[in-house]
């Protein structure tokens, strides 16, 4: 009959449908699966790659915390030395003023013994002369020619031995004025020095530091 045959095609064509619809759904979830797969694969690969970044970077970061630790005790050994060195050339400064001082005193005290001795030369004159002024004129003319040789030859002496002292310490002087000019002269050069090293020690610090930065 017509109608049995409609009814089997019917029934035919829903059941294709629905198998065809099964298939599809299968396919749709194989797809997924497989996309979820790719997904974790890629993920997973991403972490990875994330852990291996952070790791190289942990270590890079351990290297500059080992740079930094370097170049700290670097400047602070570096700064340790200027210290020191500021508080010898203070000492020496100290030391070469009290030279100074010690030379001026010496020169003032030398001074002030010739002329006391000057002002008691005069005053022994003053007193031979009012001394010799109430004499007899004949012995008193004899003593004093005699009292006045002998005074200038005392003077004389007097006169060479005080230049000599002179010459002496202005010698002193000069040789003091001398080992200050040297003294000056070390300073500067230890600064520069010093100032050179610091300079290199830097450099070759920035040196290792930029090659260590190369090398990674």
């Amino acid at each position: 009959s017509l109608t049995n045959c409609i009814t089997v095609i019917l029934l035919t064509f829903q059941t294709n449908i629905l198998t065809e619809l099964r298939n599809w759904k299968l396919s749709l979830v194989q797809h997924h699966k497989l996309q979820m797969k790719q997904e974790k694969e890629k993920h997973a690969a991403h972490v990875k790659q994330l852990c291996n970044e952070m790791e190289n970077l942990k270590e890079l970061l351990h290297t500059y915390e080992i740079s930094i630790a370097r170049k700290d005790e670097v400047i602070t050994n570096l700064t340790q030395e200027i210290e020191k060195e500021k508080e010898r050339v203070e000492l020496m400064r100290k030391f070469t003023l009290w030279r100074i001082q010690h030379v001026k005193a010496s020169q003032e005290e030398y001074a002030n013994r010739i002329a006391d001795k000057q002002f008691q030369t005069t005053l022994m004159k003053k007193v031979w002369a009012a001394w010799r002024s109430l004499s007899e004129e004949k012995w008193k003319d004899k003593v004093a020619r005699a009292c006045q040789l002998r005074a200038e030859d005392v003077c004389v002496q007097l006169t060479n031995d005080y230049e000599a002292k002179i010459a002496e310490l202005t010698a002193n002087l000069e040789r003091t004025k001398a080992e200050i000019l040297r003294l000056h002269s070390e300073r500067d050069q230890y600064e520069d020095t010093m100032k050179k090293a610091f300079m290199r020690g830097v450099c070759a610090l920035n040196l290792e530091a930029m090659t260590m930065f190369q090398g990674k």
